[in-house]
């Protein structure tokens, strides 16, 4: 994967969405308007952590390169030399794929 010229703020996380799925499993072909977002990807920069009111940082509980499940809705997408990332906050992680 090459370096991202990204850095998420605070408790904010960078993800790369899997590759949507564009054939089945009989053979038939999805056309783009039809297949669905993965809701899975891969953790590709975090932030620096959320900030308590005490002045110190949560350490997050995924590290890069963990494989995540997030919500449906999670995040904003966005695009950088063609490729597609999310950001979103750690709380729409639901888990991490072993």
């Amino acid at each position: 994967m090459a370096k991202v010229k990204i850095k998420p703020i605070g408790e904010n996380i960078l993800v790369k969405r899997r590759e949507a799925v564009t054939k089945t499993k009989g053979g038939i072909v999805l056309p783009d308007s039809a297949a669905e977002k993965p809701k899975e990807g891969e953790i590709v920069a975090l932030g620096e952590g959320r900030l308590l009111k005490n002045g110190k940082r949560v350490d997050f509980q995924v590290k890069v390169g963990d494989k995540v499940l997030f919500a449906a809705y999670a995040g904003s997408e966005f695009k950088i030399d063609g490729e597609e990332y999310l950001i979103m906050s750690e709380e729409d992680i639901l888990a991490v794929i072993d």
